[in-house]
């Protein structure tokens, strides 16, 4: 079973969505024949590249709330109350996240795609650390294993803007209209960061859906010389 997420790195529901489908992996049966991709959805492309604001400004600018009033959703309460914390939203800064999503794409073609989709998150809503700087993300390179300077070269010739806004272009032909957006098996799509549980569930009716059922002794087929009879249906 493959199951496809993407993703705005700095996006707090994202971290907690991506947290969320890593539990119900975990409780999962059948987890062990899982396969989660992380995929870019950058939602910060129109912020300025080079400069950051606080996140407590930014939702003041964009949405016109001040964090924290009655009505706004308590994200860091929510994802203590999940097992995630630290989990440090209003405390962060904000900005241009697209080289990060380059660097993303660069880990995953070295075969690392949860490994640094997972650091990245821990970084910035763990620690509240810069992702935005390219020494920003030689850092986490070194920490996963990467090499830095082939990574520093990647990143300064942006090798990699192309795919990820081809990750964001495919994203949006599924229907997403903003992150996080999951794939399961290519054939249920959920928008949102939809709890632990529903998402077993639903892993749980794909897997029924999509895997033949094991016969019993009393079910197996004839089988002759020239081929195998189904066995009779039952009442």
């Amino acid at each position: 079973m493959k199951i496809e997420i993407w993703s705005e790195i700095a996006c707090p529901w994202c971290g907690l969505g991506s947290h969320r489908l890593d539990r119900a992996v975990e409780r999962f049966e059948n987890g062990g024949q899982v396969e989660v991709v992380h995929r870019s959805f950058p939602l910060g492309s129109g912020l300025p590249e080079g400069r950051t604001l606080s996140a407590r400004e930014f939702v003041l600018a964009k949405y016109g709330v001040v964090p924290g009033q009655a009505g706004v959703p308590d994200i860091e309460g929510m994802a203590a109350a999940e097992g995630l914390t630290p989990y440090r939203v209003l405390d962060n800064r904000v900005g241009n996240t697209d080289l990060a999503h380059e660097f993303l794409a660069h880990a995953s073609n070295e075969g690392k795609n949860g490994e640094a989709w997972n650091a990245t998150f821990r970084a910035y809503f763990g620690e509240a650390e810069s992702i935005f700087t390219l020494d920003d993300l030689l850092g986490l390179a070194d920490g996963i294993g990467l090499d830095r300077e082939r990574t520093r070269q990647v990143l300064a010739d942006r090798r990699y803007r192309r795919q990820v806004q081809e990750d964001a272009r495919q994203a949006r032909q599924l229907g997403a209209t903003g992150a996080p957006f999951t794939v399961i098996d290519g054939r249920y799509a959920l928008a949102g960061a939809q709890d632990a549980d529903t998402l077993l569930g639903i892993l749980r009716q794909v897997w029924d859906e999509t895997s033949p059922a094991v016969l019993g002794a009393d079910d197996a087929a004839t089988c002759g010389p020239d081929g195998c009879a189904a066995p009779a249906a039952r009442a």
